[in-house]
């Protein structure tokens, strides 16, 4: 890992506040921030990827929760549901909450060793944190954090999260993003979508490091980089990117793509979105796609390109295809069907169409998702 101690250069700035709904923006004064843009870039892979033994994926956060379903296998996947947290002392008090948003953490061993990781960070901390609560996941035993994409849905509850987790997370833990355009600030349907909060980063001592390119992350998982264009698929923008810093807050201009470094604001391309993956020994690759605005299948294929599987054993995550016309959904499910995954598990921005759709297509292989459902894999 390489660290860059003036990759935007010592500056003061004023925090954007982010506990408001809806991306709502407020401001606070500061005072001089040193240290503010260090950053580190990830070792970019080299070799195979890292074989596990197993992975389990938990469902922090999504849209629907469902306190009845049981807990059984299917095939060779062990699909745990959460029900009701009830106890002997006292009336219910706490459930599971929903949001529009997705956050994940992750389990993985190798032989005796094991790592957790969380994917995402859901749309407003007072859910992250209630559901990590019922969830019993303990911050202190994270070996890394990432986030997917700089969309707010997806990072709202970081700077909560990171509070409540204050004293309690390793020293200098990682926080992998796909670049400095994570950064930037964004408007969506018109209205303020938010800026990640860096100084609460640096505040809480995480090393934001940059993972451009394919990189392993806490040595059981790896990550696509940037996200190849090679299907048919492009993504919508649903946001607006504004490039620049005002002050200290959003992205540094000269540090994108040089073709977006003179630009004011661009419709969002998601050039820096990243995908997460396990190789799961005598399975095959369990792809993690969080949103996929760069689409489904091109996140997938990237990920076989990185790692050199061609076996796909699952599809987890959302898919962004909710707002997608039938007959993209339809070519979506037919390429699906080619990759040939033993099991796909729609999330977040999938949409109840394609799921549908999916499950007809492919009879036994799509799984229903709910927030709090462990799904393990390799077991």
């Amino acid at each position: 890992m390489t660290v860059n101690e003036d990759y935007l250069g010592s500056r003061s700035r004023r925090r954007l506040l982010r506990a408001g709904g809806a991306g709502a923006l407020g401001v606070m004064s500061g005072s001089a921030l040193l240290g503010l843009s260090r950053v580190a870039f990830a070792e970019p892979l080299t070799g195979g990827v890292p074989v596990v033994d197993t992975v389990s994926v938990r469902v922090v956060t999504d849209s629907s929760y469902s306190g009845l379903e049981p807990s059984r296998r299917v095939g060779n996947v062990d699909v745990q549901r959460f029900g009701l947290p009830l106890t002997k002392d006292h009336a219910p008090r706490l459930t599971l909450e929903n949001e529009w948003g997705l956050s994940l953490h992750v389990e993985s061993s190798q032989g005796a060793q094991t790592r957790q990781i969380l994917i995402d960070f859901g749309y407003t901390p007072e859910t992250l944190n209630n559901n990590i609560g019922l969830l019993k996941i303990n911050p202190a035993q994270l070996d890394a954090l990432l986030l997917t994409h700089g969309h707010y849905d997806h990072f709202g509850g970081m700077v909560g999260f990171l509070q409540n987790s204050r004293g309690k997370l390793k020293e200098q833990l990682p926080i992998y993003l796909g670049g400095e355009e994570c950064f930037c600030t964004r408007e969506n349907r018109g209205g303020q979508f938010g800026s990640l909060d860096r100084q609460a980063m640096r505040d809480a001592n995480l090393v934001i490091t940059f993972a451009e390119r394919p990189a392993v992350v806490a040595d059981h998982a790896f990550t696509t980089g940037w996200i190849d264009q090679t299907t048919f698929e492009k993504p919508i923008n649903p946001s607006i990117m504004t490039v620049g810093l005002h002050d200290g807050v959003g992205c540094a201009g000269n540090k994108l793509p040089p073709e977006k470094q003179n630009v004011t604001s661009i419709p969002d391309d998601f050039q820096h979105e990243q995908s997460t993956a396990y190789l799961v020994k005598d399975r095959g690759l369990v792809v993690l796609t969080s949103c996929a605005h760069r689409g489904v299948l091109n996140t997938v294929k990237t990920a076989m390109r990185v790692s050199g599987v061609t076996k796909v054993h699952a599809i987890v995550g959302g898919f962004h295809l909710a707002p997608q016309p039938t007959e993209y959904q339809q070519a979506t499910v037919n390429q699906l069907k080619e990759i040939n995954p033993d099991y796909l598990i729609p999330m977040h921005c999938s949409g109840e169409s394609f799921y549908a759709m999916a499950t007809q297509a492919m009879p036994g292989k799509v799984l229903w998702s709910s927030t709090g459902t462990r799904f393990t894999f390799g077991a």
